[in-house]
This record gives C-alpha cells, structure tokens and sequence, in this order.
C-alpha cells in the first residue's frame, strides 16, 4: 500500500490516524480482500469469505468497517487504484514531458512507447485489474459510490493526465486534438490499451508479444492518422 497514506486506506476518512496495531490489522484486512473480490467479484464474495481469508472473525471486520462488504469494496477499490493511478501518471509525465517532445518522426515510435508502459502496468498489478473486470461485469450490483469513488481515484486522474500530455505535443505543433484534449486522450486509449486488456480479460489470458506490439503500434499509427497536425 505504498502508494497512498496507510492511514487512510481503509475507510478513506480523515479521522486521527488508528494506532499501529489496528493500522497493522486494517491493512492486513484490505490486502485479503483484495485478492478475493479479484477471484469472487463483488456480488459473490461473502463477508465470512472476507473475514476467512484475512485470519480474522467476523465481529473483528465489522469492527473495522461497520458497512460491511460495501464499505471495505470501496476501501480496496480506492486504494488499489490509486497505487496503478500513480504509476500511470508517473509514466505519462515522464514520457509526454512538454519541456522535451519528440520528433516528428518519432512521434508514433513514442507514442506506441507509452501505450505500451501503461498496458504495462496491468501485469504488475493482477490483483487490481482482476477488480476492474468484475467493477465492468457487474457494474449493477456495485454501490454507486463505489463506482463514483474507484473513478475518482483512478481512470479520471489517468485520463486527465494523458489529455494534459497530448495538450503538450499539441502546442509543440506534433498534433492536431481539434479543441477536445479529453476526447483525444479517450481515443488513444481505446485505440492502443482497450483492445489489449479486452484480449487479455484484463490480464488474465496474456497476449504475446508480437499480438500487444501489434496492436499498440497499429493503434498508434490509427491515432496519428486523426490528430497529426498537418
């Protein structure tokens, strides 16, 4: 949980930090559930299972998050995007930096690279992506809040990111967005991550090499072909 305050993990308030013993336990508690709302989903895992996994009762679960399953989904939710939030920002600003851009005839070389780093990401952190493709196949079983808060924490900071990124070779004079940064971002990632994470079920079925080269260099090239400036 190295990527957000441990304080704040669990039930993501900004209450006084819990003593080390009950931060000690919560985290323990958060990374169980973690693994088993990535196999269960949702609407499958029940607390008992939550409880079982984490090597603690029941009482001591509600203890730590009166809401039950609903609250410590959310806690996981939001912590563990924020952690591939992170990484997905870092890499965005490193490669999509506005003080350096490509050249022109790097541009789809670089812009294959990052897609690539950021699908990248997938892999180092199954247990999370195993979330994302339950939150996609029953999105009307989970809370709102927790959908509202797992956006909020990941895919909106991500994208604002990337948009931001694209905004900078846009005023380099290496591309065209036609008035919509956020529109382009959008597009550059279905073009080159939503194919690759669909044919992969998110990870679970990894492609080969050749098949994500192939389709992260072809989505590059396709974005290039709508918003390289002329």
């Amino acid at each position: 949980m190295d990527g957000q305050d441990p304080g704040r993990v669990p039930d993501g308030t900004a209450d006084a930090p819990p003593s080390p013993r009950k931060l000690a336990r919560r985290i323990a508690l958060a990374r169980a559930a973690c693994t088993v709302f990535g196999r269960e989903g949702y609407a499958r895992a029940s607390v008992d299972a939550l409880a079982a996994a984490a090597g603690v009762s029941t009482r001591t679960l509600y203890n730590h998050f009166p809401g039950g399953k609903s609250e410590l989904f959310r806690a996981v939710v939001t912590w563990s995007s924020g952690e591939v939030r992170d990484a997905h920002v870092a890499i965005v600003r490193a490669r999509l930096d506005p003080g350096r851009p490509p050249r022109p005839d790097d541009l789809e070389r670089d812009l294959a690279a990052v897609a690539r780093a950021l699908i990248d990401v997938m892999v180092e952190h199954p247990d999370h992506f195993a979330l994302v493709r339950h939150i996609h196949a029953e999105a009307d079983h989970v809370p709102p809040e927790v959908l509202a808060a797992w956006k909020a924490a990941g895919p909106g900071p991500v994208a604002d990111a990337l948009a931001g990124g694209l905004a900078g070779l846009e005023r380099a004079g290496l591309l065209d967005l036609h008035g919509d940064a956020e529109l382009a971002a959008a597009h550059f990632t279905a073009l080159t991550s939503t194919a690759v994470a669909q044919l992969s079920h998110y990870g679970v079925l990894p492609l080969s090499e050749a098949q994500t080269d192939r389709l992260v260099r072809g989505g590059a090239a396709a974005f290039l072909r709508a918003y390289r400036a002329r």
